[in-house]
């Protein structure tokens, strides 16, 4: 399906929580719909996907989902409130599994919280391994504008020769992270069926694992994840006060983590 170099890749938005830190501005909509210089989030999203060739795109919704709605895809996921970033992709199997039918060579899934450059998502397209994360290396000055330690939010993350080695523990110190997982996640065709036969494992615990809980148990059972560098031109929003951060960041200009 690759045609002169050229790859098909389609992509999913998980956009089913509410992300109640964000307080009064998910009180009637989505946590995607919350806007972050000028545009909503999920717009944000859907440019960067399709600047980078994604030709199908769905957005798997959750609450206030009729308050999503445009050019893309849906899907539901009934269970929002008791369930988590995992459950919400299993919702999207039948579209995962027409587009891989259909000779997409990539999947790309990507947090809805978070906004990013198409460049991000085009170095994640040609990650040779079945499942994988792009990490920014250079996360300190990201968590350092969010969080007064950024030892207190970060997490451990180790990479070598571009495969993840550890994520998701307590870091001691800043060299216990090599960067950080930024919720953008990619799978070929195998990758995908991986990720469907390991959730089936996780059985009645599939609600209560989350996506870094997942890839912590992938790599406990020895699966390959790819770990794609990236540096800055990206955030995540999970409050108000981030919001605020980054438009401040912004309006000063030659921030190295603006996206756009």
């Amino acid at each position: 399906s690759e045609q002169g170099g050229f790859m098909k890749a389609s992509a999913i938005i998980l956009a089913a929580g509410r992300g109640s830190r964000m307080k009064e501005l998910t009180e009637e909509k989505p946590k995607c719909l919350v806007e972050l210089a000028g545009k909503p989030l999920l717009h944000w999203q859907l440019s960067a996907l399709r600047a980078a060739q994604h030709e199908r795109i769905l957005v798997v919704r959750g609450y206030a989902s009729s308050c999503i709605h445009g050019e893309f895809e849906t899907a539901e996921n009934p269970h929002w409130a008791s369930s988590n970033m995992l459950s919400t992709l299993l919702c999207a199997q039948s579209f995962a599994r027409n587009v891989f039918e259909q000779g997409v060579d990539r999947l790309v899934v990507s947090y809805s919280d978070i906004v990013y450059h198409p460049a991000h998502v085009r170095k994640l397209l040609t990650c040779g391994t079945g499942i994988a994360i792009t990490f920014d290396t250079e996360w300190e000055a990201l968590w350092r504008l969010r969080f007064d330690d950024p030892l207190l939010d970060a997490e451990t993350f180790h990479q070598e020769d571009g495969l993840l080695r550890e994520i998701g523990g307590k870091p001691r110190s800043l060299a216990d992270i090599h960067g950080q997982y930024m919720g953008l996640l990619s799978f070929d065709r195998s990758g995908w069926e991986t990720l469907i036969q390991c959730c089936a494992e996780l059985g009645d615990t599939l609600d209560a694992t989350d996506m870094t809980g997942f890839l912590r148990w992938l790599l406990a059972r020895g699966i390959p994840v790819g770990a794609v560098p990236v540096a800055g031109k990206w955030c995540e929003a999970d409050s108000g006060t981030d919001i605020e951060r980054y438009e401040h960041a912004l309006a000063h200009g030659n921030w190295p983590h603006d996206w756009r």
